[in-house]
């Protein structure tokens, strides 16, 4: 996988710490360690960035002038297209979907909305239920007609091209697992729009690792949340001219979690939210990480990961913890002296 075949502009912070959390593994009974992609850089960093860094590298070697994107009102992925757009002077668009009907001031205004206008990104905004790629193809058209070269990226950054992103950082972890006789026998993370986990796996896969990987959904059913992610891992590994490396039982899915839907909190994703930040100083997000958390902790409860070794992979996303302040409750933490 000689991934210096495809442009890519350098500016993520890597490779990402991989570190132990102790307290947590003595919580939850399992030898539990974390892959700190919340640390990639680029506007408080994300798993975005490292997409990114491929999709912009296709850009600039297309001669575009402007970017274009969409996702949800707290979008990660926006904040972080709009900060690579304002590092390499490149214009961005971005369409917001609202998925959730919170008419709440800080989750409309601040968080990654404020992040994606301090960047000097343009949005507009979109009732949910749209076809958002289709308004977005709309409305890259008219730009175009306005004279500008437009790169379009998708929701998520999940194409093939982004998923390269991942097969990088699939490069990457067995790469330290190997320099600290680390033997990792699980990876888990939140799944949404499929980018992340058909990198990783189409990577794991092509060095023939046998690290499995779980994903913990944040949105669709587990049958179509896990033929999106094989989908998109067979196309980036014709990408990649490893065509057949990955097979239908190498991706899974589980998607108890989601909850009431996309982009609302749930008990167990604040309760992980709580338990990162109280016992390792960690932060998640409620609409991804903190949904992937719960289900690691609860299938670590459940016994599903005994005398295994099992990396979190931190997808980042706490500048939405400022959009969402209104689903914590604060009252039992003040204290007068």
């Amino acid at each position: 996988m000689h991934l210096s075949r495809f442009p890519r502009v350098f500016l993520a912070h890597l490779p990402t710490p991989l570190e132990r959390m102790d307290r947590l593994s003595e919580a939850l009974g399992i030898d539990l360690w974390i892959k700190r992609d919340d640390c990639t850089g680029m506007s408080t960093g994300g798993n975005k960035t490292r997409k990114l860094e491929f999709l912009f590298g296709e850009a600039l070697d297309q001669g575009a002038d402007m970017v274009m994107t969409q996702g949800a009102t707290q979008s990660n992925h926006a904040r972080q297209t709009a900060a690579f757009a304002a590092r390499l002077g490149l214009k961005c668009h971005v369409l917001l979907e609202d998925r959730t009907s919170y008419n709440n001031a800080n989750y409309n205004n601040n968080g990654n909305v404020l992040l994606d206008h301090l960047h000097g990104a343009t949005t507009e905004k979109f009732p949910g239920g749209h076809d958002m790629p289709a308004e977005m193809e709309r409305a890259a058209q008219k730009k175009r007609d306005d004279g500008h070269t437009v790169y379009v990226i998708p929701g998520g950054g999940s194409n093939p091209t982004g998923a390269l992103g991942y097969v990088n950082c699939a490069l990457e972890l067995v790469c330290q697992a190997n320099n600290a006789n680390l033997k990792i026998d699980r990876v888990v993370h939140a799944t949404g729009s499929s980018g992340t986990q058909a990198g990783l796996v189409t990577g794991l896969c092509a060095m023939n690792t046998g690290i499995p990987v779980l994903g913990i959904g944040t949105r669709a059913p587990q049958p179509k949340q896990e033929q999106m992610v094989y989908d998109l891992a067979c196309k980036t590994a014709e990408k990649l001219g490893c065509p057949g490396v990955v097979q239908r039982e190498d991706v899974m899915a589980n998607t108890d979690y989601v909850g009431e839907g996309y982009g609302l909190p749930t008990e167990s994703g604040i309760e992980a939210i709580r338990m990162f930040a109280e016992l390792e100083g960690i932060l998640l997000d409620p609409v991804y990480s903190a949904k992937g958390a719960a289900g690691l902790i609860d299938l670590a409860r459940k016994g599903t990961f005994k005398d295994e070794r099992v990396v979190f992979l931190h997808t980042g996303g706490s500048v939405g913890l400022f959009g969402y302040d209104f689903a914590f409750d604060h009252a039992d933490r003040w204290v007068n002296l």
